[in-house]
C-alpha cells in the first residue's frame, strides 16, 4: 500500500494542459467616427463654399495680396506690435513688482493704474491721447509748482507713431501686469525661502531663480495678450496711423467694388502674424520646461508623424478583425 502511494505521480504533470487563446477586442466607438465624418463633411462645405462663390473675388484677393500699400501697412502694424509689446511687457513687470511690494504708496498707485486701464476702452485711451495737444499744448520737467528744467512742444513730439504706441503700450501694461504677477505667484515659496537662505540679494532672487521659473506661467498667458495686441493695432486707424487695417480701409474706399477680398487679405495677414506668435510660443515653452518635466513636449512634426504612425496600426488591428 505504501508503495503504490508512493509511486503515484500526481495528474497535473502528466497529462498536457489545455490553453485557449483568446484575441481582445477593442472597445468600438461608433460615435467617435459619426462625429468626426459629420465634422468632415462641414469642413469640406466650407472649403467648397470659400472657393466657388464668386463673392469673394480670389483674383482680387490675389491681386492685393502683396500690394505695396498693403505691405506698408502690415510693416506699421509690425513696429506698431513690437514697441508696444516691449514697452507694455517691460511696464507690466514694473508694476507687478509694485503690487507685490510692502510699500502701500506702491501697491496702491499700481493698483489704480491697472484698474483704470483695465476699465477704460483701448479706443478712448487712442482718442483721448490723440487730443492731447488740446490739454497740454507744452511738456515740462521740472520741480512742481516751481520752475522747469526741460519743456517739450507737445504738438511736435506726439507723431502718429507715438500716440499708437504709447496708448497701446498704456494698455497692455495693465493686463502684463497681472499675467507677470500670477506668474510670479506660481513660483514655489520654497524657491524665495531657499533663495533667502542662501543670502542671496533681492535682485539676483529675482532675475536668476523667481523670473525664470515664472516664465513657464507667464508665456502662454502672455502671447494671448500679445496676439490681442496684434489684433487691437487696427484701432491706430483711428489715430490717423494707416497700419494694415486702415491701408485696407483706405483702398476699400477708393476701390469699393473690392472690399469683400480686401477685408479677406487683411484677415489673411493677421492670420500668418497670429500663427507665427503661437508657433514661437511652442518653442519658448518648451525651452523653459527644461529640469521642470521629464520629457519635453514633442513638435508639430513630432506629433504628426506619431498621429500618423498610431492611425496606421488602428487601421490594421480593425482590419485583421
Amino acid at each position: 500500500m505504501s508503495e503504490s502511494l508512493g509511486s503515484a505521480v500526481p495528474l497535473s504533470t502528466t497529462e498536457p494542459r489545455l490553453t485557449a487563446t483568446r484575441r481582445v477586442l477593442p472597445l468600438r466607438h461608433p460615435g467617435r467616427w459619426i462625429a468626426s465624418a459629420i465634422v468632415l463633411v462641414v469642413i469640406a462645405q466650407i472649403v467648397h463654399g470659400l472657393a466657388t462663390n464668386p463673392f469673394f473675388q480670389w483674383d482680387r484677393f490675389q491681386y492685393w495680396f502683396l500690394r505695396p500699400t498693403i505691405l506698408d501697412g502690415l510693416l506699421i502694424t509690425l513696429e506698431v506690435t513690437v514697441y508696444s509689446a516691449a514697452l507694455g511687457l517691460l511696464g507690466g513687470i514694473l508694476l507687478a513688482l509694485a503690487r507685490l511690494s510692502r510699500s502701500p504708496v506702491l501697491r496702491a498707485v499700481s493698483w489704480v493704474y491697472i484698474w483704470l486701464f483695465r476699465s477704460v476702452p483701448l479706443i478712448v485711451v487712442l482718442l483721448f491721447l490723440y487730443n492731447f495737444s488740446a490739454l497740454y499744448k507744452t511738456l515740462s520737467l521740472g520741480v512742481p509748482f516751481g520752475p522747469a528744467f526741460l519743456t517739450f512742444d507737445e504738438s511736435r513730439l506726439a507723431t502718429d507713431m507715438v500716440v499708437a504706441v504709447v496708448g497701446l503700450s498704456l494698455n497692455e501694461a495693465a493686463y502684463a501686469a497681472e499675467v507677470v504677477r500670477g506668474g510670479i505667484l506660481s513660483v514655489d515659496q520654497g524657491q524665495h525661502e531657499a533663495a533667502s537662505a542662501l543670502g542671496l540679494p533681492k535682485g539676483y532672487q529675482f532675475t536668476r531663480i523667481v523670473f525664470p521659473q515664472a516664465l513657464r506661467s507667464i508665456t502662454p498667458n502672455y502671447v494671448n495678450q500679445l496676439i490681442g495686441l496684434i489684433k487691437g493695432t487696427s484701432l491706430v486707424f483711428y489715430v490717423s496711423l494707416l497700419d494694415l487695417f486702415g491701408s485696407v480701409q483706405s483702398m476699400g474706399s477708393t476701390y469699393p467694388g473690392d472690399i469683400v477680398p480686401l477685408l479677406l487679405v487683411a484677415t489673411a495677414w493677421y492670420l500668418i502674424l497670429t500663427s507665427v506668435v503661437s508657433v514661437i510660443q511652442f518653442y519658448v515653452e518648451r525651452y523653459y520646461s527644461r529640469g521642470a518635466l521629464r520629457s519635453l513636449p514633442p513638435t508639430p512634426l513630432q506629433k504628426v508623424r506619431t498621429g500618423l504612425r498610431d492611425l496606421r496600426a488602428r487601421i490594421r488591428k480593425e482590419a485583421a478583425i
